[in-house]
């Protein structure tokens, strides 16, 4: 396994709250994230719920400072940075002072990164003409563009990389970061994923056919299910190698004990292929983390409403874990917090860090019933007192990516 990696802190924004604990109470009290857009035109495009972060204000999170080379999804990643280093005991003036000898670095998951940002350049430039676009949105329009403003503002000197696996890009970007360390690559680094709400991506899911309508709600494994509603926000966690973290005093949430991936080359069309794939990633994190299937206590699943997806999640984690899926707490958050694509995974991976914390897991609001065969019979709509010492994260991207996240709490940790 190579060195050991912690979770030292965590920071998020999302509809649901901007703190891991405000994202897991609303998760635990079934509470919705979920509105109509508002925060720009949808002139063409029927009436859909969204999760959004309309009061979002960076100056708020990250103080005084030259914003405006910052595009949307940058001051999303910029604060969720500056709220999980506070967490993690890194804030801005111990860091400023140069009075932690820790070298700090970003791995970021996104689908789109600033997609709002590109779409304006493109289309101000076939417009108005090429005199009239901005340098600064130009430099906005690569994918990695987030984790680098973001780097530049937080004064992130280790590893800077970005990585795009659709909806699984967040829990990616962890197994990434997570494997640095190992390998004795980075001492710490924070991981996790983000992306921004605009028109483009909601007209593309749209005309794709994803979409639940304004008068339906994602309803996460239900048989009644009508697909899912886009979401927006960034979640990162502080991921250490053990010993260092140990010997700056810091506080230890869990431990990434292992990952796996797998890929579906039928991105989700042959149902059968889309199950293997699934229980392949989840194999393999069990077998990297030496935690056998009977031992995992709680899974987050990626259940966002879709049809065949959900479908092809609830087979692959019966594959995987035989003899438990029947009595296995599961949680899918998706159908409240809406689908995030690249912070949805890191989200997840927050909420489960909650729950290992209080014993308590959210459910999956609105259930009341799978597929005909449905096999995760523990499946409840209501949150449980679950404790919570072995858990694993599971991550599906619409075009064949897969991830599995296994995480643990630390010996001699209680737990809730």
């Amino acid at each position: 396994m190579g060195r050991r990696v912690v979770v030292t802190g965590a920071g998020v924004l999302s509809p649901l709250g901007d703190s891991g604990a405000a994202l897991h109470a609303a998760l635990l009290a079934g509470r919705s994230g979920l509105s109509p857009v508002t925060l720009f035109p949808t002139d063409g495009l029927p009436p859909l719920l969204a999760g959004q972060l309309p009061g979002f204000d960076a100056a708020a999170y990250l103080g005084e400072g030259n914003l405006r080379p910052l595009d949307r999804i940058s001051r999303i990643v910029t604060a969720a940075a500056e709220r999980t280093l506070a967490a993690a005991g890194l804030p801005r003036a111990l860091r400023a002072e140069r009075l932690v000898g820790l070298e700090v670095g970003l791995v970021l998951g996104t689908m789109f990164s600033g997609i709002t940002t590109i779409a304006e350049f493109d289309r101000r430039g076939l417009t108005r003409g090429p005199s009239y676009v901005s340098p600064l949105d130009f430099a906005n329009t690569v994918i990695n563009a987030a984790a680098g403003q973001t780097a530049i503002w937080h004064d992130l000197r280790g590893i800077n990389t970005t990585v795009a696996g659709s909806a699984a890009s967040g829990l990616q970007a962890i197994a990434s970061a997570a494997d640095s360390i190992r390998a004795g690559r980075a001492d710490a680094l924070l991981a996790g994923g983000a992306d921004e709400l605009s028109f483009e991506t909601l007209l593309g899911f749209h005309r794709a056919g994803y979409l639940c309508g304004e008068d339906e709600r994602p309803l996460p494994f239900d048989a009644r299910r009508r697909g899912f509603a886009l979401s927006e926000g960034a979640a990162l966690v502080l991921l250490e190698e053990a010993e260092s973290a140990a010997a700056r005093g810091a506080r230890v949430l869990a431990e990434v004990r292992g990952h796996g991936a797998a890929f579906d080359r039928s991105r989700g069309a042959d149902p059968a292929r889309a199950a293997r794939a699934v229980a392949r990633a989840i194999t393999i994190a069990l077998e990297d983390a030496g935690v056998r299937p009977e031992e995992v206590d709680a899974l987050s699943a990626a259940a966002n409403g879709n049809l065949p997806g959900d479908a092809a999640e609830a087979a692959g984690i019966a594959a995987a874990l035989p003899g438990r899926a029947a009595t296995l707490p599961v949680s899918a958050i998706r159908g409240l917090l809406g689908e995030a694509l690249g912070a949805a995974g890191a989200c997840q991976v927050i909420d489960v860090l909650e729950a290992m914390g209080d014993g308590r897991l959210p459910g999956v609001a609105g259930f009341e019933g799978g597929d005909a065969g449905f096999p995760l019979l523990a499946v409840r709509a209501g949150s449980a007192e679950v404790r919570v010492r072995k858990a694993l994260i599971n991550a599906m991207g619409l075009d064949g990516q897969h991830a599995a996240l296994v995480l643990t709490l630390p010996e001699g940790a209680e737990g809730g």
